[in-house]
C-alpha cells in the first residue's frame, strides 16, 4: 500500500508556472549581473563600444527588465560608443529579440486557439 498523496492537475499545472516563472526570473537577474560584469570589463578597454556590442545589449536588454523594477541599475547602453554602427547593431538586438519573443507568443496562442 502506497502512502504518497495524489498531486492534482491544478496544483501540478501551478507548480509547473511557480517553478517556469521562478526560473525566467532567475534567468533575467543571471542575465543583468552578466550584463552589468561585461560593462565593466568593457568600460576598462579605451575602444569604443561597436555593432557586436551593441547588438547582443540589445538583444539582452529585455531581460533587464526584472532588474531595473526592484531597483538595481543594469548597463543597457554603451555610452562609449562608434555611433551609427553601434546603434545600428542595438537596434537590430532589441528588434530580433522581440520578433522571437513575439513570434513564440503569437505561435503558442494560435496553437492554443486551435486545440479549442
Amino acid at each position: 500500500m502506497s502512502s504518497t498523496i495524489p498531486i492534482s492537475a491544478v496544483a501540478r499545472w501551478r507548480w509547473n508556472r511557480l517553478t517556469g516563472l521562478a526560473s525566467i526570473l532567475l534567468l533575467a537577474f543571471v542575465i543583468g549581473w552578466a550584463l552589468n560584469l561585461a560593462a565593466e570589463q568593457l568600460d576598462r578597454h579605451r575602444r569604443p563600444a561597436g555593432f557586436v556590442r551593441g547588438l547582443v545589449q540589445g538583444a539582452l536588454m529585455p531581460a533587464s527588465m526584472p532588474n531595473l523594477l526592484i531597483g538595481h541599475d543594469v548597463a543597457i547602453y554603451a555610452e562609449k560608443n562608434n555611433g551609427v554602427f553601434y546603434k545600428l547593431g542595438y537596434t537590430l538586438g532589441v528588434n530580433g529579440c522581440g520578433a522571437i519573443f513575439f513570434g513564440m507568443f503569437y505561435w503558442r496562442l494560435k496553437r492554443w486557439r486551435n486545440r479549442q
